[in-house]
């Protein structure tokens, strides 16, 4: 079980995240981790162990921007650390999961043999590599997820972000719940009434 949250609109996403995140804590306590678009690329701030330890590290290195995902985990695949943590990031494609890839192993097997390389030991990244690599020939997000999602067995919600289409976030499950908030000029995407009740 794991946290996510996302945010578009005109508040700085860093904090519109820690906020959902905390009240997200109790889904995960290994690590946490934000990503925000900042107008030219994303800014990526990950840490192993609980929330705190993710703010203390945002004090010393803000990110800013408008548009960003964040996340709380609690290990099923790969030892809490860094390096596990989420957001994942590849090639510009970013995500935060709650859920188990079932079939990640095959997949994983399969991006190796066409030269993928992993940075983690999660099932998640999977699905970050399946994305980029579909965007390769695509162009475009919604296009390559739903491209993706046949391909995925097990329970999941997963929320993706791309450094092309900066001001839009895609979101899909298979079980798990996800839950959008609509507000005047922004909107918002969490694994949890809770994280949006504010």
């Amino acid at each position: 079980m794991c946290g996510i949250v996302g945010y578009i609109g005109e508040r700085e996403a860093q904090q519109v995240l820690l906020q959902g995140l905390k009240r997200l804590e109790y889904r995960g306590y290994d690590s946490a981790g934000v990503l925000v678009f900042d107008g030219t690329r994303f800014q990526r701030v990950r840490c192993e162990g609980k929330l705190g330890e993710l703010e203390k590290r945002l004090q010393s290195h803000p990110v800013h921007g408008h548009v960003g995902i964040g996340h709380t985990r609690w290990a099923t695949h790969g030892v809490p650390s860094e390096r596990n943590a989420h957001p994942h990031l590849v090639a510009g494609v970013s995500i935060v999961h709650n859920g188990i890839i079932e079939n990640s192993y095959e997949l994983k097997e399969e991006l190796i043999r066409e030269g993928a390389i992993f940075e983690s030991e999660t099932d998640s990244e999977v699905v970050a590599h399946l994305i980029s690599k579909e965007l390769k020939t695509e162009h475009d997000l919604e296009t390559a997820v739903l491209k993706v999602i046949p391909r995925l067995e097990g329970a999941y919600a997963i929320l993706v972000a791309w450094e092309k289409e900066p001001e839009t976030l895609v979101a899909f499950k298979h079980g798990p719940p996800l839950v959008l908030g609509v507000g005047k000029q922004e909107m918002f995407v969490a694994s949890d009434i809770q994280a949006l009740l504010p």
